[in-house]
Parts: C-alpha cells; sequence; structure tokens
C-alpha cells in the first residue's frame, strides 16, 4: 500500500517496535508485525495486532509499572 503519510513511499511486511504510554506507564514492544513504509519508516498495524498490543499496554498501566519492554509473540 501507500504510505499515508510521506505520501510517496510503500509499505512492505516488516517488524518494529511499539512504543505507547498509557498514564504514568511506557510500554515498549518489540518485533511487532507491520507493514513498513520503505521511504519514511512509518508502520501500519492490523486490527488484530493492534488491539493486542493496546491490550498489553492497558494491562501494564493497569500494574501501575513505570516503564516495561516487552517482546511480541504470536
Amino acid at each position: 500500500m501507500k504510505c499515508t503519510i510521506c505520501k510517496t513511499g510503500h509499505t512492505h511486511l516488516g517488524i518494529t517496535t511499539v512504543t505507547l504510554q498509557r498514564d504514568n506507564t511506557v510500554v515498549v514492544i518489540r518485533d511487532v508485525p507491520a507493514e513498513i513504509c520503505e521511504d519514511c519508516g512509518e508502520y501500519y498495524l492490523s486490527e488484530p495486532v493492534a488491539r493486542r498490543v493496546y491490550a498489553d499496554a492497558d494491562e501494564s498501566a493497569h500494574r501501575h509499572v513505570e516503564v516495561e519492554i516487552q517482546r511480541y509473540a504470536a
């Protein structure tokens, strides 16, 4: 697909790192499957992957973790 951010690059399947903040919690999730722009590096998550990543971040915030690094496991 064509990147909606830079408007010039095309995306390809790859692996990225997603960083999310929930209240006072920062969650870094590595090895997340995504479509990644070849020009600007913007990433796009599928709906099931995004749902899971957001749920993981919410769960970490619920535990009042300040910073957590996770690895995405399919």
